[in-house]
């Protein structure tokens, strides 16, 4: 999705200013192209001070990704394998698919439950020395209020997810901590 630049303009100035003119015709625009955007997507990324190895297992071993994201799961997350997560704040398990697994690269894993078009995608690449990038994005949701407020929220998600994984990796800390008791 396009950017939003920022405003720094009043309405009752539009007529007024050739400029402010040029701003809202192009943000005018920006509102047309993505309400005909089909759909929408989540995306976060961040550096993290760890070699690309050991970002790669924080994501796929269960037993490193429980210090930070998850309570448990019943397996590694891998290529064609579906495996259950539980979260500490939600008493439900959800099923996680593995898509395509390719170690210090990338990770792709379905946990939709079933609707279609649902996909996490998460690339690696090696950033400096020792350090590593990680991209996140979900697909797709519908181009609607609820599709929107669903993106929002998934964003916020994986952000906390990035920010929780980097704590873990590079300070041993674990954030997700009873940062949700407030929830329940």
């Amino acid at each position: 999705m396009a950017h939003m630049p920022q405003w720094n303009f009043r309405m009752d100035s539009v007529s007024t200013h050739k400029n402010s003119r040029y701003k809202l015709s192009v943000f005018i625009q920006y509102l047309f192209k993505i309400q005909n955007m089909e759909k929408l997507t989540a995306k976060a990324s961040i550096q993290i001070q760890k070699p690309i190895n050991e970002v790669f297992e924080a994501i796929v071993d269960p037993n490193k990704m429980n210090h930070y994201f998850i309570k448990s799961s019943t397996g590694r997350l891998e290529t064609g394998k579906t495996v259950e997560w539980n979260f500490p704040e939600f008493p439900d398990s959800f099923p996680v698919t593995g898509k395509t697994i390719r170690p210090d690269d990338y990770i792709s894993f379905d946990w939709s439950g079933g609707l279609a078009n649902q996909l996490v995608e998460i690339s690696l690449s090696s950033f400096g020395e020792g350090s590593t990038v990680v991209k996140i994005t979900e697909h797709e949701m519908n181009n609607d209020e609820e599709g929107i407020l669903i993106m929002m929220r998934q964003t916020e998600g994986w952000a906390n997810f990035l920010a929780c994984m980097k704590a873990y990796l590079e300070y041993n800390i674990n954030l997700r901590k009873g940062a949700f008791d407030f929830m329940f």
